[in-house]
């Protein structure tokens, strides 16, 4: 299971972060190739994946501290515990967790049977 850490309805995709790194066997996995199904909110699609450019997974996880505004403490520390270093919000820090911690986009390969 992950979180989606955004959403971009136009493209019908989910954007999770990876948090157990660069090197987690799932997402060297699903880069790879292997993704046959994702399923989100009880709809099921085979998908497209990609790694979102470092700039786009910086606005990605802003957006995501800005919808969580009260959970913003509880969110910096958990970040910070499973990416190894103090996270403290600030665009140097951001930068850093993307790198730690990198995104995967899940859309639907055909266009169709995504979430809407």
């Amino acid at each position: 299971m992950l979180e989606v850490v955004g959403w971009n309805p136009e493209r019908r995709e989910a954007i999770v972060m990876s948090g157990f790194g660069p090197d987690a066997s799932w997402r060297l996995n699903v880069l790879a190739g292997g993704a046959i199904e994702v399923r989100i909110a009880g709809v099921r699609f085979a998908p497209r994946v990609r790694s979102p450019e470092r700039e786009e997974a910086f606005g990605v996880l802003a957006d995501y501290e800005r919808r969580n505004r009260i959970a913003g403490p509880i969110v910096r520390a958990v970040l910070s515990r499973v990416a190894g270093f103090r996270y403290d919000g600030s665009a140097e820090s951001r930068h850093r967790l993307i790198e730690a911690l990198p995104m995967v986009a899940f859309s639907p390969k055909d266009g169709g049977d995504g979430p809407s």
